[in-house]
């Protein structure tokens, strides 16, 4: 996904890729991640998932909340214009009105904006601080 984005140069990919793959791990061993994925033909074309965590109260939210942040979500090129990441969107959608999570972010990248506004995410006014 970076990659297509043009996030990542060519030759930093495989120290992303592993550093990736440690975090994953340990995520899933504290049951902080769900994940689904589209397979076509024994092979995954698309995905996406769900970072679980806890924030502190919030004006009008004053207890301890949950707060799902939805990230990794992807389509192969070749299966692009399918509908497969509206579908797997609606899926986690679901899954987060069911597991009842008071709040549920994510970042888009240009591409996918427009179908993330189509689904009711509204940009917000958060900042990233960027270290010299």
């Amino acid at each position: 996904m970076f990659r297509d984005m043009g996030s990542i140069p060519h030759d930093d990919y495989e120290r992303f890729r592993h550093a990736s793959a440690d975090w994953l791990r340990a995520v899933f061993v504290r049951d902080g991640y769900a994940g689904w994925m589209v397979e076509h033909q024994s092979e995954i074309v698309a995905g996406g998932g769900v970072l679980l965590r806890e924030m502190g109260p919030l004006p009008g939210c004053y207890r301890l909340s949950r707060w799902a942040h939805i990230v990794n979500v992807y389509t192969e090129p070749a299966y692009r214009r399918r509908g497969l990441a509206r579908w797997i969107m609606q899926i986690m959608l679901d899954w987060c009105t069911n597991q009842a999570f008071d709040l549920v972010t994510l970042a888009a990248s240009d591409e996918g904006r427009p179908l993330y506004k189509s689904l009711g995410f509204v940009p917000t006014n958060d900042m990233i601080w960027k270290r010299r």
